[in-house]
């Protein structure tokens, strides 16, 4: 194999599995251990410049880094990343005065920002301090987007949304909220010099089921319910609710409903429960609050009388598999069933609408009626106009939003300036050493035993009472440093210098998890099947040094690494290092490789 380039971020990058599996490349580690420092406003600091919403993000996201964890790889659970993400939002104090101040003067070019929602408000976060005028629209009274529309208060206090959307907003932009943008031309003979489109996936799916017009007053798409109940024109539901989708949505809807009045609230949902695309910890939240996920069943019609509501009748199925592993649902051959509802909410997906985009001004669209945009620039064919978040590439999340936000904002400050908009900055990075003596090192280094600690969580005779009173009450500053202490400092690197080692083994003795391998050199598969422990997770790339003093090389299994630093104490000659890696994703106005 060829020795492992480490002078660049790349390889030390991807051994950050956490950051790495963030879209917004948010460093983990590095405020994990602020938090556990108790330096709260530097951790939140950390994140607002990665992923801008740090205490929205810290109760909502969907929480790519969790399963990338390396502490998931050595026992049952990851860390509570998320979770410890709000213990920074909720004990930082004032950080008004550590945001960027608005620009001192513009630079002449104006930018339209269609949506107020978190893809939009992170172009907004990177342009305003480059001195770009900038016009932030949206149809409702107060930015956030779905932010504020979809997600419950029980889940995001409004106070929460209205601090961190204002640190945005505070950097200086026209805010034209209430102004709902109706036609994208018009919007473009204002002689803006760059448009961005972020207005989410704004319309429920439907279901046209016999007698869905019918029973019409009580059916209701599930997106547009929640944002009802969030700006208070629903404060009622049914005594029976029927929720129908296993999406995150869906989560939401019997979660609310139950808290409007739903004593029988029940979800419904095609597929099996493994298969539901809402996260695990949605699933058991609304398990907790006694909600039945009902599954395999499809709904065939809604049942009526007098031109009301009913119920639902629905085929069972099961799931059948090919030779590829691909599922297909088939009637399982036994009746119908039939449950009784007052209402019903259709949680079933979404789907983007840009019927004030007209098609005859050069944006092209595909055959799904989406838009063409550029998977790395966000550019559309019309190359002033820039897509991201939902309305870029379908439905997703809010760290996703905040990522193409990101990189969005890059290339709309490119077009402006008239460069490539392909060269991207680069990422600013370090690698220091931790060394503060012959066995100390600047980080704590021994791997806590302590299993994943639990959020606690409202009673719930009360938390049901009220729609608007916060479920989850977050860790304290004691549980959240000793939760903050099970990561295993991933970013501190084990890095090896071959002219150093003697080749004594000292390290491979005292290794706990026989990561370290010395060996013959040979192809990667036949190389993995001979270490000490085999390689087996073919995702995590192997560090291989040159060729040593005898001809062999040193091999380690970065999978299983606990980054606990005994090689480096260990070794007599210090051909072993503990170095901090930090990378910082660079964002508009950086330099370009």
């Amino acid at each position: 194999m060829q020795r492992t380039s480490t002078e660049g971020p790349d390889y030390f990058h991807k051994v950050v599995d956490c950051q790495w599996a963030c879209p917004a490349h948010t460093p983990v580690p590095e405020y994990i251990r602020l938090i556990a420092e108790g330096r709260y406003a530097d951790a939140y600091m950390v994140n607002w410049k990665s992923n801008v919403f740090p205490g929205i993000l810290g109760r909502t996201c969907d929480r790519p880094c969790e399963p990338a964890c390396r502490r998931g790889r050595v026992e049952d659970e990851p860390v509570a990343i998320c979770r410890l993400k709000r213990v920074a939002a909720d004990n930082k104090g004032e950080v008004s005065e550590r945001m960027p101040a608005p620009a001192a003067a513009p630079n002449g070019r104006r930018i339209a920002l269609v949506g107020a929602g978190p893809a939009s408000l992170t172009v907004a976060r990177d342009l305003a301090p480059l001195g770009y005028s900038l016009t932030l629209y949206d149809g409702e009274a107060k930015a956030g987007g779905m932010i504020r529309s979809q997600i419950p208060r029980f889940r995001l206090p409004e106070e929460v949304i209205d601090e961190e959307v204002g640190y945005v907003t505070a950097l200086g932009m026209e805010l034209r909220l209430g102004e709902r943008v109706d036609s994208l031309k018009a919007l473009l003979d204002e002689g803006y010099d760059a448009v961005f489109v972020g207005t989410g996936a704004p319309r429920g799916r439907d279901l046209d089921l016999p007698g869905r017009q019918e029973a019409a007053a009580n059916i209701h798409i599930g997106i547009d319910w929640l944002a009802n109940v969030s700006f208070g024109h629903v404060e009622r539901v049914g005594r029976r609710v029927i929720v129908l989708g296993g999406g995150n949505t869906a989560m939401d809807c019997c979660r609310t409903s139950r808290r409007l009045g739903g004593e029988d609230v029940k979800v419904i949902v095609r597929s099996g429960f493994e298969e539901m695309k809402a996260s695990p910890w949605e699933k058991e939240d609304a398990l907790h609050e006694g909600i039945p996920i009902l599954n395999y069943l499809v709904p065939k019609a809604f049942t009526h009388e007098g031109g009301r509501l009913t119920g639902v009748t629905f085929e069972k199925v099961l799931a059948e598999y090919d030779a590829r592993g691909r599922r297909r649902l088939v009637p399982a051959g036994e009746p119908d069933e039939h449950f009784a509802c007052d209402d019903v909410l259709i949680a079933v997906g979404q789907e983007n609408a840009f019927p004030w985009i007209e098609r005859d001004i050069g944006l092209d669209f595909d055959e799904w009626e989406m838009p063409r945009v550029d998977a790395a620039t966000f550019q559309s064919s019309l190359p002033k106009v820039f897509f991201g978040g939902d309305a870029a590439f379908g439905p997703k999340n809010i760290i996703w939003a905040v990522a193409h936000g990101h990189d969005a904002a890059i290339s709309i400050d490119k077009f402006c300036r008239g460069e490539d908009l392909r060269e991207r900055p680069e990422p600013g990075y370090s690698l220091v050493s931790q060394k503060m003596g012959i066995h100390e090192w600047s980080y704590d280094n021994a791997p806590a035993n302590d299993p994943r600690f639990r959020v606690p969580m409202l009673d719930k005779a009360v938390a049901l009472t009220d729609v608007k009173v916060e479920v989850e009450l977050g860790f304290d500053r004691e549980v959240a440093y000793r939760e903050a202490q099970r990561c295993l400092n991933c970013d501190v690197q084990t890095v090896f210098s071959a002219p150093a080692c003697i080749e004594c083994d000292a390290c491979v003795d005292i290794c706990p998890t026989d990561c370290i391998t010395f060996t013959e050199d040979g192809e990667e598969d036949d190389l993995r099947g001979r270490l000490k422990a085999p390689a087996l997770n073919l995702d995590q790339a192997l560090y291989v040094s040159g060729p040593l003093a005898t001809g062999r090389v040193m091999v380690k299994d970065e999978d299983v690494c606990l980054h606990c630093g005994l090689c480096a104490e260990r070794c007599p000659t210090g051909a072993w290092d503990m170095q901090k890696f930090l990378l910082e994703m660079t964002h508009a106005g950086g330099s370009c490789r």
